[in-house]
């Protein structure tokens, strides 16, 4: 039985086990199964793989995208650039290989919503781990962007900088925080929504709920939206062909 998994610390909304479940039913996978390993530590990693021979891979969520990188063999080309890994490689040798999908998910998702122009602008809500692979994607796309937190921090923006004027000179909006994931559906960021209007586009990863308050006040704007359920599924695939590479 080829076993993958999902690690982290609190498992009890995964997208990656029903995802994966569902594929292998459809596909008739009889010999893969997809099992969710909380771990109290990145630590436990290798026990975990001790008591589980047959792991063929991993997915990795909060806290551990950055925290495993020790126990890893090396690490892939993405995750090197994104700063964290998402999808752990179990390669033929033995070596456990890091790689990140996410950036990936979300670049191909935004490419079928988000029609970029030389004069694209982007606002980065966040700044995560979310956000770096997001920044990694938007530098792909050679779409310039700002990131923008809570607190003063380098070069960022603030909120309370997001005047307007600033908000019409940026046509892409992507939230990568969690602020308004089930069950605080009723919280968003303060965004000067008035401003928005039909030539925006707002991007935000959260995916339950289907409709974050944040998407919802843009669409009331005006402005063309989309929630990061397509990014999951996308980089689900990126993993998988990672691990039957």
């Amino acid at each position: 039985m080829r076993t993958f998994g999902l690690i982290g610390r609190s498992l009890v909304h995964s997208f990656s086990q029903i995802y994966f479940t569902q594929k292998f039913a459809r596909l008739h996978l009889e010999d893969c199964q997809y099992e969710l390993f909380e771990l109290t530590t990145a630590s436990e990693l290798p026990q975990l793989l001790a008591q589980h021979p047959h792991l063929a891979g991993l997915n990795v969520t909060i806290p551990y995208k950055e925290q495993i990188w020790p126990y890893l063999t090396r690490l892939a080309p993405s995750a090197a650039m994104v700063g964290a890994v998402n999808v752990v490689e179990f390669s033929p040798d033995g070596s456990l290989i890091g790689h990140n999908t996410d950036y990936v998910g979300f670049m191909r998702s935004l490419q079928s919503f988000y029609p970029a122009t030389p004069a694209s602008r982007a606002l980065v809500l966040g700044t995560g781990g979310a956000a770096k692979a997001v920044g990694v994607a938007l530098r792909e796309l050679h779409i310039p962007y700002w990131l923008v937190s809570r607190n003063p921090h380098g070069a960022n923006l603030t909120y309370a900088e997001l005047t307007p004027e600033v908000i019409a000179a940026h046509s892409l909006i992507i939230n990568t925080t969690p602020v308004g994931t089930f069950p605080a559906t009723n919280e968003c960021l303060p965004l000067p929504y008035s401003a928005l209007g039909t030539a925006h586009y707002l991007f935000d990863l959260i995916y339950n709920p289907g409709e974050t308050l944040f998407l919802r006040r843009g669409r009331e704007a005006g402005a063309q939206t989309k929630n990061g359920y397509e990014m999951l599924e996308l980089q689900a695939e990126a993993a998988w062909a990672i691990w039957n590479g």
